[in-house]
């Protein structure tokens, strides 16, 4: 496989994502990953000359598409708890749904690491959010940041959850969780209006 293919990129992301959350980070090589992905040692440099590089790229899936649409609802005109229903919809949906379970990355020593600084900006970028969503629903503003604390670790939970119980139903922890998420801020109890209301707002990334 030539190392500019179009795929090649993707392949190794694929691969190492397997390992990572398999095998683990520690134990696996780049050599390993390219002898999964079906690419010379060589050609993987090519895309990912080291891999925390790799380690990189599959943590910025992990929040780029939340952050993007964080940045949509925060400048919504929707009411402050339909649209944070939405968002934590979509975000556990990101971590729970992803084919490997890549928001236990997160809870690598790695993570800490100076090459490793964007995607923890990000990460903050995505929780500040949050907490904007969380101070319009009206929480008085000395409880706004625990409780964007407490939302956002609600949201990231589902990492753990699956890793502990792979055949856990997604679909059910992801309605539940954004349910929870609009109750610990303690502004409305979720209704089939507030939760249709959301789906609305995320309709146009299905299209």
């Amino acid at each position: 496989m030539a190392a500019n293919r179009p795929d090649a990129r993707q392949a190794v992301l694929e691969a190492a994502g397997e390992l990572f959350t398999g095998a683990g980070y520690a134990a696996t090589t780049t050599r390993a990953i390219a002898e999964r992905a079906g690419l010379r040692q060589a050609s993987l440099y090519y895309h990912f000359p080291a891999k925390e590089d790799i380690l990189a790229a599959l943590l910025a899936e992990t929040v780029r598409p939340s952050l993007a649409l964080a940045a949509r609802l925060v400048a919504g005109a929707a009411p402050a708890a339909v649209r944070l229903w939405a968002l934590a919809y979509a975000d556990i949906g990101l971590l729970g749904g992803a084919r490997h379970n890549l928001g236990a990355l997160y809870l690598l020593p790695e993570v800490g690491s100076p090459n490793l600084a964007h995607f923890r900006t990000e990460r903050a970028e995505l929780k500040a959010a949050y907490g904007r969503l969380v101070a319009a629903s009206g929480i008085a503003p000395e409880s706004a940041g625990i409780r964007t604390d407490l939302v956002f670790g609600l949201v990231e939970s589902i990492a753990v959850i699956r890793r502990d119980d792979p055949a856990l139903d997604v679909e059910a922890h992801v309605r539940e969780g954004a349910d929870g998420v609009v109750r610990l801020v303690g502004v409305a109890d979720p209704t089939d209006g507030l939760r249709a209301q959301a789906h609305r707002l995320l309709a146009p990334l299905a299209d």
